[in-house]
């Protein structure tokens, strides 16, 4: 007797890494039916072409997933706020380490990048971040738009670049300029 080939079948931490998301999620998810799954032998599996078709389709009438990249605890609170108003799904963490961590468990559309972080240059997150996803989004906020962390990012691509301290309205144009969505917020 011989066997089916499966390699179109996943087991679930690969498609955790397929997906860049925690493994629990998508034990949470496919137990959920929110991934297409089957169990096979009490183990579950996850067809990649379903996957590909029905989950990592782009929407483009979805709100992005962000990824806050500063130590600022005021200036975390407001993006926290901010994406919250919105609707989007955000992860806002204060080093270098936690940013390319979450990069490695999750896709994300955009990012929020400091140049002055307390462990590692904004211009080698922005390296790493790119290697990562090269489709990534970032945008680079800075008290210091003459800064030599800039320089060396802008060699390496064109960027927006926002100047600290930021403001609401700033934000708020940056994501329709990007084309994402602004729900009408009442006050």
């Amino acid at each position: 007797m011989s066997e089916v080939p499966i390699h179109n079948l996943l087991t679930v931490k690969e498609t955790a890494e397929y997906l860049r998301i925690p493994l629990p999620t998508v034990y949470y998810l496919v137990q959920r039916g929110k991934i297409p799954g089957i169990q096979i032998g009490g183990r579950w599996r996850i067809k990649k072409s379903a996957l590909d078709h029905d989950i990592l389709r782009p929407d483009k009438q979805g709100q992005p997933t962000v990824l806050v990249v500063d130590d600022d605890r005021d200036l975390q609170n407001l993006f926290r706020t901010f994406l919250k108003r919105l609707g989007f799904s955000r992860v806002v963490v204060g080093t270098a380490k936690e940013a390319i961590q979450s990069l490695r468990k999750q896709k994300f559309d955009l990012m929020f990048l400091d140049l002055q972080l307390p462990d590692v240059p904004g211009d080698q997150v922005y390296k790493t971040a790119k290697q990562i996803d090269s489709e990534l989004n970032v945008i680079v906020i800075t008290g210091y738009p003459d800064n030599k962390i800039l320089d060396r990012i802008l060699q390496i691509s064109p960027v927006t670049v926002l100047k600290k301290p930021l403001k609401v309205e700033q934000l708020n144009q940056i994501v329709k300029i990007l084309g994402y969505k602004i729900p009408n917020l009442q006050s």
